[in-house]
């Protein structure tokens, strides 16, 4: 059995950008023994259907349409799908979507400091770098929980 602490280790607040501005969420980073519980939920996205979920490298969701989000997560140099910030897709029912997910490709502490980034479509699990996922609608930025 996956357990976690009973309370997140870090935290991001997610809000859509200028092509999705009614989006708002939140995901929880929770430690485990074996890896990383990613939780999400997300409202006000903008149809029904898969989102792409990456964690990317880059510190801050500045930029034009999040462009200082950089590039893909990825601690091991792996191509995608086998970066260590690709997540499974989000799904949209009305505009919301949740999701919680175990990982043993990063720890909370990897994941710090890093984005984590909503795009327009849904992942390929194919095409490089990125999955063909789409333009970047919503980031928050991955903080350790005080």
């Amino acid at each position: 059995m996956i357990q976690s602490k009973a309370s997140p280790s870090a935290e991001t607040y997610i809000v859509g950008g200028e092509g999705a501005p009614r989006i708002h969420g939140k995901a929880d980073f929770y430690a485990s023994p074996y890896g990383t519980i990613v939780s999400v939920h997300v409202t006000g996205l903008p149809k029904d259907g898969f989102f792409a979920f990456h964690i990317h490298e880059g510190a801050d969701c500045g930029g034009d349409a999040f462009a200082d989000t950089g590039a893909h997560f990825d601690l091991t140099g792996s191509p995608h799908p086998d970066h260590s910030g690709d997540l499974p897709p989000l799904l949209s029912c009305g505009g919301c979507a949740s999701m919680t997910v175990f990982t043993d490709r990063f720890t909370v502490d990897d994941a710090i400091g890093k984005t984590v980034v909503i795009h327009s479509e849904p992942d390929d699990f194919r095409t490089q770098p990125s999955g063909n996922a789409g333009t970047k609608i919503a980031c928050g930025v991955i903080t350790k929980v005080k």
